[in-house]
């Protein structure tokens, strides 16, 4: 019988708490998952911590993994897999349903199951569907172990951009015009779909900017400047999500900010301006992970303006009831008006990515902005809070 998780002596200390970094997933955005999983990796303290990386095949099939960040990197612009890391092609992780237990077992077939520990705390890096939008969040709930950012509920809004902006307009926050093309619209009736949109587009103007409603990475986006790339757009935003949301593009500078939790409360970092991308049509996932095109960090905004846009970045933050971490990306329009333009409650978070960057620039260094997280996620209880 393992003494492992029995209760220590005075003169034993007790373990270190076990985190369990689990990335890849079911969505389009798996491969980035997993570069965010090398890094987070990289960077938590051994010293802390004890760590178990687990990953999720684009299957489904809970995997145990590697730690091995090398080799969980971008190479020759490709991205990693789960699938590549996994240390058998058969074997799963299996997470108890039950709060009372948080030990982990691997089976493999035709194999006596083995325990892996406890796990105290769960740090999801996936991204997109199936890991970011509540799915993940509610099996960690039901099993009564605490994880790195929001719950069920601002999870799913923040992968939802339609009711992400009803939400935020609900809370006085400004948003740019959309259009929402449901599932059943499209299949049952283009014509009609389409003439949705194009009556949009003559009220607010070309370009438009197509994408899934439920994705994030800027994966499956098309920037439409008139009708004949139209239909085109819609499919391939619909490869990635059915339901298909339609922005007006909005005339300004691009600016970000990131919301950390602390002990007090959300604080915003410095922004960041996203400049001209260039060669890119606009600021997509080749421009972020592949040619990894660099913001500016900090924003070079007026005092006023960057406390404008933080406050409004902790506002939104708490209009969704987030927690843990949140990426804020806003628009400042020629009139000097902050328009908000989406959140991400699971940004990306590899060292180049903009949330790290600018909390960087804020004083706190990546391995710091892991440690803080995994405490955050450590003082929270699951269920209703």
């Amino acid at each position: 019988m393992s003494t492992e998780n029995l209760p220590q002596s005075p003169d034993q200390p007790s373990r270190k708490p076990r985190v369990a970094v689990v990335c890849g997933g079911r969505s389009s955005e798996h491969g980035i998952s997993v570069v965010t999983a090398g890094a987070v990796l990289r960077a938590i303290d051994r010293s802390k911590y004890e760590v178990l990386p687990i990953g999720i095949t684009r299957d489904g099939r809970w995997a145990l993994t590697a730690d091995d960040p090398e080799r969980m990197a971008i190479t020759d612009r490709r991205t990693p897999s789960v699938e590549e890391l996994a240390e058998s092609g058969e074997g799963g992780v299996v997470l108890p349903v039950d709060p009372a237990n948080r030990e982990v077992v691997y089976a493999e077939p035709g194999s006596v199951p083995k325990a892996l520990g406890e796990v105290d705390v769960v740090f999801p890096v996936l991204h997109g569907p199936y890991g970011e939008d509540g799915t993940l969040q509610g099996l960690l709930e039901l099993s009564g172990v605490p994880y790195v950012g929001s719950g069920v509920l601002s999870s799913a809004v923040g992968q939802d951009k339609e009711y992400m902006k009803r939400v935020f307009t609900s809370f006085g926050l400004r948003v740019g015009p959309y259009v929402v093309i449901r599932p059943r619209e499209w299949t049952r009736d283009q014509a009609a779909a389409r003439k949705r949109i194009v009556d949009f587009a003559g009220e607010h103007g070309w370009p438009l900017f197509v994408k899934p409603a439920r994705a994030g990475s800027s994966i499956g986006i098309t920037k439409v400047d008139d009708l004949s790339g139209l239909d085109e757009a819609v499919e391939e935003a619909r490869r990635h999500d059915p339901k298909v949301l339609v922005e007006a593009a909005v005339r300004g500078r691009e600016i970000e900010c990131g919301v950390l939790e602390f002990e007090d409360g959300p604080r915003a970092s410095v922004p960041a301006e996203i400049p001209a991308t260039g060669s890119h049509a606009y600021y997509d996932f080749e421009a972020k992970y592949i040619d990894s095109t660099p913001g500016v960090v900090p924003a070079p905004l007026t005092e006023e303006e960057t406390a404008e846009v933080q406050r409004l970045a902790v506002e939104a933050f708490e209009a969704v009831s987030c927690e843990g971490l949140v990426r804020a990306d806003f628009f400042l329009t020629e009139e000097g008006e902050f328009v908000i333009n989406e959140i991400n409650t699971m940004p990306g978070f590899t060292p180049i990515s903009m949330y790290p960057q600018m909390w960087q620039a804020s004083g706190i260094s990546y391995p710091e902005l892991v440690d803080l997280l995994i405490q955050a996620a450590l003082r929270r209880s699951t269920g209703l809070r």
